[in-house]
């Protein structure tokens, strides 16, 4: 199996052992690590509501699938993490901009805490 790490500046660096996504198969399946809503270039979490932060956060997925020469219409998957689930409608309403053909399948749970005090998570895995 060919394996590729992904990596674009124009996302946030991983803050953990994880790359920012992994491409196997030549390219065909390409699995994106979650995203939080760090700014790329300070590494600080962007200032705002949930709205701001699933703003950033589809920013720094668009950043990563142009690093593997992909865009949201290869995206098959999603998983969103919230840390309230009162906030689905407006991470919706963000999330709903970058898929305006066919949306990938997806999932949207409710957790405890996210990395760095987030209020919004999401991954993804592309098919090219």
């Amino acid at each position: 199996m060919a394996r590729k790490t992904l990596h674009s500046d124009e996302a946030p660096k991983a803050i953990g052992p994880y790359s920012q996504a992994v491409q196997v198969d030549s390219g065909k399946m390409t699995f994106l690590s979650g995203q939080i809503p760090l700014d790329p270039v300070t590494m600080e979490m962007v200032q705002g509501d949930v709205v701001a932060q699933a703003e950033r956060v589809m920013l720094n997925l668009k950043a990563v699938l142009t690093a593997g020469g992909l865009d949201f219409s290869h995206v098959v998957r999603c998983t969103i993490f919230l840390t309230d689930l009162g906030d689905f409608a407006k991470v919706n309403e963000v999330y709903g901009r970058y898929f305006p053909g066919a949306p990938p399948a997806r999932a949207t749970v409710q957790v405890a805490a996210l990395p760095r005090g987030s209020k919004v998570e999401i991954d993804a895995i592309a098919v090219s």
